[in-house]
């Protein structure tokens, strides 16, 4: 990591001690004890356990979309390491930015090629909004009116996160489906957008958004090809998005609130993905614990449990990554050996 990079890791957790020391200000800190004492570290320990499936199974998905017959056999370190990467990266960086090519040197460091690393990244990203989108428009018909009559200001949130995700997935489909016509509407659209700026600067970013289109095309090109890894993967991140889904439902359970509705809940977990993705701030934060203490405030009747509730749920869908991220950054896979066994064996 840089030190730009580090520097970005400790504000973050600074903002969160921040944050979580402003919203329990008010509250009795015996009161907070009590109630940490009281929980049920069962269904804590489920939580926990489901993060780290959810994580499993998106190195899953990656050896899924990545493996051919003629590889050597992938670690499971090689594979499990990258998520957690990512999931450093993305909590550091506004908009999740950093993942992506975080990911990208992770496989790099097991010896795959950059282009083909590339290449399944995109897919597995494509397929994650895909998936991401399909559990939005499934909760939404689930219980938006309950979610608009209650909660009208995270309702527009809500809305405005769709429209992104909507946008993103369309933008990305018209270039696999209709190459030419995006790579034209998006010069027409950037120029007077662009207007202003000096000539080499607007010729830049012109050529850059080019690029992109070229290189997204031709990997769109691959996941046509590879309909059965699709699907198949395409499945998988359905199972990684409800295992981390189903964590704020445990955390619940771990605090003692038997009574909740565990498709109310999810719907809810899901509501809240879509409003951290707008927010600009590296993991959502302010945005998150803004979402959780607003759409669950309902499940939880004390404010002591209510905000050790959304600690313990921010901790583990957050935080733990960041710290698992830093000692899969710090622990690379040892392979120079399969490398060469694989070597000799094509000899």
């Amino acid at each position: 990591m840089s030190r730009k990079q580090i520097a970005a890791l400790f504000v973050m957790l600074g903002l969160g001690i921040g944050i979580f020391w402003w919203e329990a200000r008010k509250i009795d800190f015996n009161s907070l004890v009590s109630t940490f004492k009281s929980l049920n570290y069962f269904w804590l320990a489920v939580a926990f356990l489901s993060i780290l499936l959810s994580y499993g199974v998106e190195a899953l998905v990656l050896h899924t979309l990545l493996k051919k017959k003629e590889d050597r056999k992938f670690g499971w370190w090689e594979m499990y390491r990258i998520p957690l990467i990512q999931a450093l990266f993305n909590a550091i960086t506004p908009f999740s930015s950093g993942g992506q090519p975080a990911q990208l040197v992770g496989l790099m460091q097991s010896k795959i090629d950059g282009g083909r690393a590339s290449s399944v990244l995109l897919m597995k990203f494509v397929i994650y909004q895909a998936m991401v989108l399909v559990n939005f428009i499934i909760a939404m018909l689930v219980s938006f009116n309950s979610v608009a009559k209650h909660f009208s200001g995270l309702a527009t949130l809500i809305v405005f996160g769709m429209v992104i995700h909507v946008v993103t997935i369309s933008f990305l489909l018209m270039i696999m489906y209709y190459y030419d016509f995006t790579k034209k509407m998006v010069q027409i659209v950037l120029k007077p957008v662009l207007f202003f700026l000096k000539e080499e600067k607007r010729d830049k970013i012109l050529q850059l958004a080019t690029n992109y289109i070229d290189s997204f095309y031709q990997e769109s090109l691959v996941l046509k090809r590879e309909k059965k890894k699709v699907i198949k993967a395409s499945l998988l991140t359905i199972l990684q998005l409800f295992l981390y889904y189903f964590v704020v439902y445990f955390v619940l359970l771990a605090l003692n609130c038997d009574h909740v509705n565990v498709v109310d809940v999810l719907v809810m977990h899901i509501m809240i993905v879509m409003i951290v993705s707008i927010f600009p701030i590296p993991g959502g934060s302010g945005g998150a614990e803004f979402s959780f203490k607003t759409l669950f405030a309902g499940f939880i009747p004390s404010p002591s449990g209510l905000i050790l509730g959304m600690f313990l749920w921010r901790f583990i869908t957050y935080y733990l990554g960041m710290f698992l991220g830093i000692i899969a950054v710090s622990k690379k896979p040892k392979i120079e050996q399969q490398v060469a066994n694989k070597s000799m064996e094509r000899k």
